[in-house]
């Protein structure tokens, strides 16, 4: 099947018929690759956000949750005249 590339914004598109994603089974979500000069669309491996749960709950386990930036918030409020 031969189709064009279709002006989308600053980017280039193209409309893949709806036959062809059902029978890969893409429907909302795809991963893009280039692989040996084509360009690959896959159906995600994983959800969003996949497994952050799990790996927020090992670094508190490990007790390596320490702020990043230092406390800042309302160090000084007391002498501001509202």
């Amino acid at each position: 099947m031969r189709t064009t590339l279709k002006r989308v914004g600053n980017s280039q598109g193209v409309i893949i018929p709806k036959p062809l994603l059902a029978q890969v089974g893409l429907e909302r979500d795809v991963d893009i690759d280039v692989e040996d000069g084509a360009i690959v669309l896959r159906k995600p491996t994983r959800r969003p956000r996949e497994g952050w749960a799990s790996a927020s709950r090992a670094i508190a386990d490990a007790n390596d949750d320490a702020l990043v930036w230092p406390e800042f918030g309302n160090a000084g409020d007391s002498e501001l005249t509202w």
